[in-house]
């Protein structure tokens, strides 16, 4: 609910703090004196269009701050949430700031917000409906969610919305399929001689630069043989190093004893030395044998690896990504090979998709029907008490294209009236005048209540032209909203006064700098006195006073 609406430097308001509660309030006052002001405050709060005549003549900028108390679960919480800001948690404050240069600036819950995010929050929170407005209910768009709140038809609706998702996606598969089939086969003859050359090469990953290091010491064995064969021919000169240094160990240990005492460190040294010189020389013989030139395998090698380079070159890869490439090109093989199956099989489930859809949507069109027989007449019996009774109400319902399916069926859905006998059907905004209008939109409203989130109702002058027992009803359908929302409304009709929870009068008064704009909450005899007026005219007569004081305990 609405818990209260400051006012600083709006038209005729200089400054305004109002409190309000549940209930039915109703606003009254002498024509002029400034009602629309206070709409058009809570519109300016709500996210209406800023302008700049609303900021009182001879100041820089107007303020308005409007406070709503809803549930932490509300739409309006779960959405400044969703937007990374202070969800109050169910204390919502709409601020909005206009300058007398038309600039406008937003905050909810003391946090900067786009207008169009303030338009998002407001339309969360306030309905407002008159002669004038043009949401709401007067919105087509609308139409078809609010009839589907009506019916409570949820599970039908989830089934749409699956079949809606399947299909969606089947048809995105099929596309892909199809695209998939066509590249396939317009690449199909060079893929069969792609993967034929691959398969017959099998790369392996790291082979290239294996075979390039392997080319690259065979083409230097020759040189090298014939320098190992010179180290050889060197240390086996004069029967070999080796054979040499053991000659020398041989002699030594033949010399007496105390000699091979004093040779003792220099055998030792020798010693090691025959032996490295023995692994030296068989290292070498071993080298010698690992590098002995066959100009074949040569031949193999460049070959081979001038073959890997050549493929590499030809798809634009690295050497070491051919075997990968293989596979995917086996792959795409496969698919042209076995495209034509892949599309079939792909074009039954979207065609199964889009039976499931059908057939879904057609019973929830089927639910939308029921539910908008039971909305027509809902609606054009409360009709009559408020002086329609030549009207007629009826929810259209008619199929969409093809392209304008979606997760929440096939159909279109829009309210539509005539008034007269005769006369062709058409939408509210058209059809209806502005009292009809807005008394159309209270009959809707009490109608479709039960399926409402929005907290606060306003309704501008729903009473117009009406009196008696019209405005009585008026007020009777009023205070039947109030069971499920706080309500608001301006009137000029004491009937519908009389059955408010509460009253605030509007009245203008001149100051020294001009006239000003003031609300007062009445009291019981303030009331009794305001409703006489009402009544009487000018002047309140005790037969006034009567019949007010009758309309307040009646209702």
């Amino acid at each position: 609910m609405l818990t209260s609406l400051s006012i600083r430097d709006i038209v005729l308001i200089d400054k305004l703090d109002l409190s309000l509660a549940a209930g039915l309030t109703v606003l009254t006052g002498e024509t002029g004196a400034g009602k629309s002001i206070l709409l058009d405050s809570l519109g300016l709060a709500s996210g209406a269009r800023a302008d700049r005549a609303l900021v009182r003549q001879g100041q820089e900028k107007g303020m308005v701050s409007a406070v709503f108390s809803v549930e932490a679960s509300h739409a309006a919480c779960v959405l400044l949430e969703e937007q990374g800001m202070d969800g109050g948690d169910g204390l919502i404050i709409l601020r909005r700031q206009i300058t007398s240069d038309g600039r406008s600036r937003a905050w909810a819950n003391d946090q900067p917000i786009s207008q169009s995010m303030l338009a998002d929050l407001g339309a969360l929170l306030v309905e407002v409906h008159g002669q004038h407005d043009d949401r709401g209910l007067l919105d087509a768009s609308a139409h078809r969610a609010l009839l589907d709140a009506f019916g409570g038809y949820g599970e039908e609706l989830r089934a749409v919305a699956s079949a809606y998702d399947d299909r969606r996606a089947a048809a995105k598969a099929l596309v892909q399929a199809e695209r998939d089939l066509a590249d396939a086969k317009k690449d199909e003859e060079f893929l069969a001689h792609a993967v034929k050359e691959l398969r017959q090469l099998k790369p392996q990953p790291g082979e290239e630069t294996e075979l390039a290091d392997r080319r690259a010491l065979m083409m230097q064995g020759e040189k090298l043989a014939e320098d190992l064969g010179g180290y050889q021919e060197t240390l086996a000169a004069d029967g070999g190093v080796d054979a040499i240094v053991r000659g020398v160990l041989r002699r030594m240990e033949r010399t007496d004893t105390q000699v091979a005492e004093l040779l003792a460190p220099v055998m030792e040294a020798l010693d090691r030395a025959a032996i490295e010189l023995g692994e030296g020389l068989a290292a070498l013989d071993a080298l010698a044998r690992d590098l002995e030139f066959d100009p074949h395998e040569l031949e193999r090698a460049e070959e081979r690896l001038f073959e890997i380079r050549r493929l590499a070159r030809k798809h634009n890869c690295q050497p070491d990504d051919l075997a990968d490439l293989l596979d995917a090109l086996e792959n795409k093989l496969k698919a042209a090979e076995a495209g034509d199956e892949m599309v079939a099989e792909a074009r039954r489930r979207a065609e199964a998709a889009n039976a499931l859809y059908l057939e879904t949507s057609a019973k929830l069109t089927g639910a939308r029907q029921a539910a908008a027989t039971k909305l027509d007449k809902a609606v054009t019996s409360e009709l009559p008490p408020l002086k329609l009774e030549k009207a007629i109400f009826r929810t259209a319902i008619e199929p969409l294209p093809e392209a304008e399916w979606s997760a929440l069926g096939a159909d279109r859905v829009s309210f539509e009236v005539k008034t007269n006998p005769g006369t062709p059907f058409g939408p509210l905004v058209k059809i209806a005048s502005g009292g009809e209008l807005a008394r159309f939109i209270l009959a809707l409203k009490v109608v479709l209540a039960q399926g409402t989130s929005v907290p606060v109702m306003v309704f501008d002058e729903v009473d117009r032209g009406i009196g008696g027992a019209t405005a009585s009803a008026v007020g009777e359908r009023l205070k039947r909203l109030t069971e499920g929302a706080q309500v608001l409304v301006v009137t000029h009709s004491p009937q519908v006064a009389a059955r408010g929870d509460r009253q605030l009068q509007i009245s203008k008064r001149d100051v020294d700098d001009g006239t000003r704009t003031t609300v007062v909450e009445l009291t019981n005899s303030e009331r009794r006195e305001e409703i006489a007026r009402m009544l009487a005219g000018e002047v309140i007569t005790d037969e006034a006073r009567a019949a007010a004081d009758k309309l307040l305990t009646s209702n």
